[in-house]
């Protein structure tokens, strides 16, 4: 006879455990990730947009830059599934609209554009509000195995813009791919995604702010102009880049004649940023900054910039990634310079992309847990770097053909460069974003998880638009041969990174 034994603990339904909901969270994330990068540039350079152009582009994720900006915003209103569910649905309009006029990317209208940057900003919006969520729902202990799952499916999502480019082939005709089948199926998948955040399990109760500590906050900084200098600063840095094509349109000419320049694209913009994080972070160790670290908007900023060895810290996370990025946005760009049809791009994506970009997310994951962060940092950094070397013999070995005329052994050379960019890609990022969270207090983890990540963005977008001028310059294979290079800089600042990841032990 049996004797049935109660628990107290009653088994909690699939959908309601944290990591289903880690997975089906940064899937949402990175599918419009995967449609800036793959999805627009294959349909731009098809339509006849120029390498420099499609380098353009990527100045429109400075919106995950300056995602800073209302991040406190989020923040204090709570509500994150909310805000996510109206920033996919916000997206999944822009691409309504594209399906509708697919020809307009390639017609040099100005409200394409408007509809683009419009995406990155429910993108960023996205962002900010589902990391915070997660790293609210997670604890120390499960970052090793959030994070293998977050890289994983964000990934798939990425890559699930491939299969997007596959349907665009399946139902082209001529040889045309269907561009508003693609679009209508990324706008199916964002309402979908919309519609399932919203059942997320609720975020845990926080002590209300006050109503008047946002008043009371700013006037303490009006008394502190130092803070609005330091601000004023790295905003203008974030921005700068703009500058040049904002100059072009108006006809600028003595703005145009040096917005070419390797110190206006590269050291002005760098040298703002860091000028202004200097002047915070010396506000942030006076006496006087104590008053704003409770404060709504500038509290996360002082908690964040006080701790010693910061700046460093953010000159890392602003190297770490530098190669990887400089040679991502051109990546879809030489594919279609290669010969590669839409289908085969998205094909050789999803085929082989997902399995392995799933792997190396979970291997990171799994490695961070076992050797710790730091360790993971430098050791998974170098794996990372090796996808660079693959895309330049690929680049150097392949030659240009007419879409649809690779040959076969051309084919493999390709595939197997992006195979080893996706499982490496999944190493590398599992343990910066173990990092980033690692430093990051859970009692501001929206704001200071988005102040952190905007400069991760701010790299990634200054060295797209780079990367679309230095392959016109030096062409693919030159130009990703350098980019390994560039993985390397960051490695002089891993000290720092070891004493930051102490201090954070220690809390």
């Amino acid at each position: 006879m049996s004797i049935s034994v109660p628990t107290d603990r009653p088994a909690v339904p699939t959908h309601r455990r944290l990591m289903f909901w880690v997975a089906l969270l940064y899937f949402s994330e990175g599918l419009p990730l995967g449609l800036f990068y793959d999805l627009f540039p294959v349909h731009m350079r098809q339509a006849g947009v120029g390498p420099a152009e499609i380098g353009l582009l990527s100045l429109l994720q400075l919106a995950w830059t300056v995602k800073i900006l209302w991040a406190p915003l989020v923040d204090a209103w709570r509500h994150h599934r909310v805000w996510m569910s109206v920033a996919n649905l916000g997206m999944a309009g822009v691409l309504v609209a594209l399906a509708f006029h697919p020809d307009a990317l390639g017609q040099g209208a100005t409200w394409p554009w408007v509809l683009l940057g419009a995406f990155t900003v429910l993108s960023a919006t996205n962002d900010i509000a589902t990391d915070g969520y997660t790293i609210e729902q997670l604890s120390k202990e499960q970052y090793g195995v959030a994070n293998g799952l977050r890289i994983g499916f964000y990934r798939v999502g990425m890559l699930t813009a491939g299969g997007l480019l596959v349907a665009a082939g399946m139902f082209g005709q001529d040889g045309q791919p269907n561009w508003p089948v693609a679009y209508a199926l990324g706008a199916t998948l964002m309402m979908f995604n919309a519609m399932a955040v919203l059942a997320a399990p609720a975020q845990a109760p926080r002590v209300a702010v006050p109503k008047e500590a946002s008043g009371s906050e700013w006037a303490v900084v009006k008394e502190q102009p130092l803070w609005l200098l330091a601000l004023g600063l790295v905003i203008l840095g974030l921005l700068w880049p703009v500058l040049g094509p904002v100059a072009k349109a108006a006809g600028w000419t003595a703005i145009q004649s040096v917005s070419g320049t390797w110190w206006f694209k590269g050291a002005v913009p760098v040298g703002l940023m860091f000028a202004g994080a200097g002047l915070m972070v010396r506000a942030a160790r006076t006496p006087q900054a104590e008053v704003l670290a409770d404060g709504p908007v500038f509290g996360a900023w002082v908690t964040l910039l006080a701790r010693p060895g910061m700046l460093s810290v953010l000159l890392f996370i602003l190297l770490f990634k530098l190669g990887d990025a400089a040679m991502g946005f051109m990546v879809k760009p030489f594919w279609v310079d290669a010969g590669f049809t839409p289908a085969q791009i998205g094909l050789v994506s999803v085929n082989v992309g997902l399995g392995l970009s799933i792997a190396g997310g979970l291997v990171g994951g799994w490695y961070v847990d076992r050797a710790g962060i730091f360790k993971g940092l430098w050791v998974l950094g170098l794996a990372q770097a090796l996808s660079n070397l693959g895309y330049a013999a690929a680049a150097w070995y392949v030659p240009h053909a007419l879409p649809g005329m690779v040959d076969p052994q051309y084919q493999m050379v390709v595939y197997a460069a992006s195979g080893l960019e996706s499982f490496t890609g999944g190493l590398g990022t599992g343990a910066f974003m173990a990092f980033l969270m690692g430093i990051t207090h859970k009692h501001r983890a929206t704001t200071e998880y988005a102040i952190l990540s905007s400069i991760f963005a701010f790299s990634r977008a200054v060295s797209g638009w780079a990367g679309g001028l230095g392959v016109e310059q030096m062409g693919y294979a030159a130009f990703f041969f350098l980019t390994f290079w560039l993985s390397f800089p960051a490695y002089l600042l891993l000290p720092s990174v070891r004493r930051m990841l102490n201090r954070t032990d220690e809390r």
